[in-house]
């Protein structure tokens, strides 16, 4: 018996054609990164104590007239205060939460391409410091008027250096909260070590002396806020690249090749 073969000429097959979907756009990213960030009832009850923790502790510089300097950086550093103890633990939900809620598989499934999910939630972290620094100013600005209205002399030292200043110590807390969620993957352990790793080095910095300087945060931020430059930027940078850059850089990498069980 004999068997025929034929073969197709390989020009005679049809084309294949590759379709390919489009992705999901950034714009639908960030909607869904800012509705996870502010619209549960945990994130919009801390968003409301945010509010109501700085308008409350304008309060201490409007009635210790005596013992708080009057000026308006001197008001602006307390609704500083606020915003940098409660505003980066928002920052960490952002980047923990799915992980701890198991929502991650089906986030990473709708968009497998990781490095837009985590760009989209950096970047509402930066829009709620934005806002919150607004926030800030606006209630630091009605402070000092109805401190001005009561008969009391404020002191005029607001400068654009110390507004930049100002919106760097937010913004550079804020991502600090950011590297540790990204780091981390869990909120307790990055809400926890966010709060007492600079804590630890503020309190042994004395100790350190001069070594202090370089890897003190609360130091190092602080030259942020008073815009105090001059001789302290090396200091700065270092302490930015031991409490932010680093961790941020290595959080993103874990996050992006991390397995998802």
């Amino acid at each position: 018996m004999t068997t025929l073969l034929t073969t197709r000429e390989p020009h005679l097959d049809p084309p294949r054609t590759s379709r390919q979907e489009p992705g999901i756009p950034f714009s639908r990213l960030l909607r869904v990164e800012w509705g996870k960030a502010t619209d549960t009832r945990a994130a919009r009850w801390l968003i409301l104590t945010i509010a109501a923790t700085t308008t409350g502790l304008m309060l201490a510089p409007l009635l210790a007239t005596t013992s708080i300097d009057q000026t308006q950086t001197g008001y602006l550093s307390f609704a500083a205060l606020a915003l940098t103890v409660l505003l980066p633990v928002v920052s960490i939900l952002t980047l923990t939460s799915e992980w701890s809620q198991r929502t991650v598989l089906a986030t990473f499934t709708q968009e497998p391409r990781r490095a837009r999910v985590i760009t989209a939630k950096v970047s509402v972290s930066l829009i709620l410091a934005a806002l919150g620094s607004a926030f800030a100013g606006l209630i630091t600005a009605a402070a000092v008027l109805l401190a001005e209205l009561s008969g009391r002399d404020i002191a005029s030292d607001m400068s654009t250096s110390k507004v930049i200043g100002f919106a760097l110590f937010v913004l550079l807390n804020v991502l600090m909260g950011v590297a540790f969620g990204a780091l981390l993957h869990n909120t307790a352990a990055a809400i926890v070590l966010f709060f007492a790793l600079p804590a630890a080095f503020t309190a042994a910095s004395a100790a350190l002396n001069s070594i202090g300087q370089w890897i003190d945060p609360s130091r190092t931020l602080g030259w942020v806020l008073q815009a105090d430059w001059a001789g302290h930027l090396p200091q700065i940078l270092t302490a930015t690249t031991i409490w932010l850059t680093a961790p941020l850089a290595a959080g993103l990498t874990r996050t992006i090749r991390r397995e998802i069980k």
